[in-house]
């Protein structure tokens, strides 16, 4: 939390729950005395499991409470992905992964006055602009929206944000370096193995135009959370402070 300041940023997510304490009071005086805000949490699920649906329920009560006796407004959820590759689900596991997430919106809505939104993400059941779509056709639920993830199958990230303008929530900020994306399009490079190459790399280096992505959500007066997400592998030549605070620099100059 320190960094997270220090980087130049004046809020943070959750984290998997217990990676920050779990007692609002001890939470809310970390946060405070950082001047710090909380602005969501977001939770990995395995939705490939079709028996996993009691154990998300029960996470998501127990993050809820937590959020919302911080005023916290947003909770995220992403599909676990199945070791580290792409995965379809067949027609009774998607069914089954769209009744979960109903069940957890109208859980975090009703209970906790908390909206539920959905991350795709690379190598998991629902990363390509197609599994979105059918995602937003077969429920109600709202969508985080992650520029670098969008963008790493070649996606363009503006076109999709427009398109589906009114179920966009929450928002992810991320890039991707052009060239090591060229190499898993061009079935060169293993798509796991290219985040350890710095597939995403920070906000100023990538292909996605992060200014125009920005101007976009202003003109639109988006009223979510806006949140830097930059991934450290074991090959970067920058600490994650220095990153953190690249990435914040650069957006305070646009």
């Amino acid at each position: 939390l320190d960094e997270v300041a220090e980087a130049g940023y004046w809020g943070t997510e959750l984290g998997p729950y217990g990676y920050l304490p779990t007692d609002p009071a001890n939470l809310s005086a970390a946060l405070e005395k950082r001047d710090l805000h909380l602005v969501g949490g977001v939770c990995v699920h395995p939705f490939s499991d079709p028996d996993s649906g009691g154990a998300l329920l029960d996470h998501l009560r127990q993050a809820g409470s937590l959020l919302q006796k911080l005023g916290v407004k947003h909770y995220v959820v992403m599909d676990a992905g199945q070791e580290g590759s792409s995965h379809d689900l067949d027609a009774d596991r998607w069914r089954g992964m769209v009744r979960m997430l109903e069940e957890g919106r109208n859980l975090l809505g009703d209970t906790f006055g908390i909206t539920f939104s959905f991350h795709p993400h690379v190598l998991t059941a629902v990363e390509t602009e197609e599994q979105i779509d059918r995602l937003l056709q077969d429920s109600d639920i709202a969508l985080c929206f992650d520029t670098g993830h969008h963008a790493f199958w070649g996606h363009d990230p503006l076109d999709y944000m427009e398109r589906v303008w009114d179920r966009i929530a929450y928002m992810h900020l991320k890039n991707v370096d052009g060239a090591v994306r060229q190499k898993v399009l061009d079935g060169a490079l293993d798509p796991a193995a290219s985040f350890d190459q710095g597939a995403m790399c920070p906000l100023p280096d990538g292909v996605v135009d992060i200014a125009a992505v920005v101007r976009f959500l202003r003109e639109r007066n988006f009223a979510g959370p806006v949140v830097v997400e930059q991934d450290f592998s074991a090959n970067a030549t920058e600490s994650a402070l220095a990153l953190s605070r690249r990435n914040a620099e650069f957006l305070n100059g646009i």
